[in-house]
């Protein structure tokens, strides 16, 4: 039994999951203190946003910068490990730091790292999991886990010790993140370090792309822009949420849970992924995340009382989880391992576009009409469900499972 349970841990699935399970953590920290900590360090609002929005900025200019060399390197685990030790040492910078600028640029220099090699964690875990037969969604659960748990545990914290105890506890998830970064396998699986590449390792289908230029395909676009939508529609919640439910009259106790109901039906849809995707295209998935995305906002904008609410958050399930788990799918699908990191990294990047864009629009729209502008939120989630169902109409599902079956032995 011993070596049975030492086989499992040492198993390559789950070091993987053991990584994801710190991947997140920072933004689990400074959800609650990032706002109070800046505020007591003399921040003006105006300028907490733009230290929030600094770091996306950056990102899309060097997404798929990160991506590419990812992509070149013997294993993508290189840049994970990489970045992630680049992510651990601008934290205790803050301990001495003072000021807007200073500040400003420490924190960009933070998130960058961790930005950068999300996508490709989730490029390498996703490749590693279909070569192996492993479940990807029971690998990735665990970076929802270890966000919730994190949630709570900083929630916590700031009740006991205030915000004087954010830089100490990023520090620590930062370090954590790095050191476990150390444990993650060979993605790619390690015989030599290398594989061969295209016209040797070509897909067997001519529509999979081998290089960045062949993903400029309309029926191929439409669906990482629609997905994108979707995405930048959970900003008003994201930005404003907690903010208009407190000027609502809800207790700060029933906000909390209607957070922690989101993620916890995200984890249900990692835990059935295997089972979904084996019945399900992946753009169905993404199209039913997008109208579940349109129901839920329609129905925030109503101003429901609590159970509703309760019951609308379920939606995050479709909205994040089967909408995250479909478009990497889809994406494995039609890219083949020679851009696998460049090509998640490149849905990042228009996804980030949308996410700017969005954040600033959202902020005028909720000061203006309150819970209101969640009536905009739901007809952006519209809108990327009538881009989803056009690439289906351009490629069908049917054709998609012809012109793929073989490709991934």
């Amino acid at each position: 039994m011993g070596s049975t349970l030492a086989a499992r841990m040492g198993s390559p699935a789950t070091r993987a999951g053991i990584f994801y399970s710190s991947l997140f953590l920072t933004g689990a920290v400074s959800n609650p203190f990032l706002p109070i900590w800046l505020t007591e360090k003399g921040i003006s609002p105006e300028q907490i946003g733009i230290i929030n929005a600094a770091p996306i900025f950056a990102m899309i200019a060097i997404n798929l910068v990160v991506g590419r060399i990812a992509d070149r390197a013997s294993d993508w685990r290189t840049v994970i490990v990489v970045g992630s030790i680049m992510a651990a040492v601008p934290p205790f910078f803050l301990l001495v730091m003072d000021g807007y600028l200073p500040i400003l640029i420490i924190w960009t220099l933070l998130i960058v790292p961790f930005q950068a090699i999300a996508p490709v964690v989730d490029a390498a875990a996703y490749r590693m999991a279909r070569r192996n037969n492993y479940d990807f969604g029971a690998i990735r659960v665990w970076g929802t886990i270890g966000f919730v748990v994190m949630t709570l545990v900083a929630g916590l914290v700031l009740d006991w010790q205030g915000a004087v105890a954010f830089v100490p506890l990023l520090i620590a998830v930062s370090v954590a993140r790095a050191a476990l970064s150390l444990q993650l396998p060979l993605f790619r699986g390690g015989e030599d370090h290398f594989r061969p590449t295209y016209p040797i390792d070509a897909p067997i289908s001519p529509l999979v792309a081998v290089r960045m230029g062949e993903l400029w395909k309309p029926w191929f676009i439409l669906t990482l822009v629609g997905a994108s939508f979707l995405h930048g529609s959970h900003m008003m919640q994201m930005g404003f949420g907690a903010l208009i439910w407190s000027e609502a009259g809800l207790p700060g106790w029933v906000i909390g849970i209607l957070w922690a109901v989101a993620p916890t039906a995200e984890i249900l849809a990692m835990f059935y992924f295997e089972r979904i995707t084996r019945r399900f295209a992946a753009r169905h998935l993404i199209l039913l995340g997008c109208l579940c995305g349109a129901i839920r906002w329609w129905g925030f904008g109503l101003e429901p009382n609590m159970w509703v609410l309760m019951g609308l958050q379920t939606l995050h399930l479709a909205t994040v989880g089967l909408t995250f788990l479909g478009i990497t799918n889809f994406i494995a699908n039609w890219t083949s391992e020679d851009i696998a990191a460049e090509a998640q990294s490149f849905f990042v990047m228009i996804r980030q576009v949308i996410t700017v864009i969005t954040l600033v629009g959202f902020g005028y729209l909720a000061a203006a009409f309150g819970a209101g502008a969640y009536f905009v939120a739901a007809l952006l989630a519209a809108l990327g469900a009538v881009m989803v169902f056009a690439s289906l109409m351009l490629m069908s599902p049917k054709v998609e499972k012809a012109e793929l079956k073989g490709v991934f032995r």
